[in-house]
């Protein structure tokens, strides 16, 4: 009898088989997407030295809804403001996984216009 493989399951082993070839260094990290039903988060790493440079999500910053395209966007700007504080400005993107739509892709396109180059 076959084993039913969780969703969950599968989006990890696509971003492992993404994060193989996508790798932050200090003058070009990953900016890294998590979604889950209620919220979106955000980071910035450097995969060299183990360290997360930047993050933003839709918990710390106290979003009514978290889990919508709007919030999405509102997290995806802040990500890029605090960015350019800690002066980065270019990052790849790592989608974590996840298909490139909706609040993953509103995330992405709110960082571009705020200034982040990928």
């Amino acid at each position: 009898m076959l084993k039913k493989v969780s969703r969950n399951d599968e989006r990890i082993r696509r971003h492992l088989r993404v994060r193989k070839k996508v790798n932050g260094t200090p003058e070009c990290p990953r900016l890294n997407v998590f979604r889950s039903n209620a919220h979106i988060h955000a980071q910035i790493i450097d995969d060299v030295n183990g360290k997360t440079l930047v993050a933003a999500s839709s918990v710390d910053m106290k979003l009514a809804n978290g889990g919508n395209v709007e919030a999405a966007a509102q997290v995806g700007k802040e990500l890029a403001v605090r960015a350019q504080k800690a002066k980065i400005e270019n990052v790849v993107f790592d989608r974590g996984g996840y298909i490139y739509h909706g609040r993953v892709k509103a995330l992405a396109d709110a960082a571009r216009e705020a200034g982040l180059k990928f």
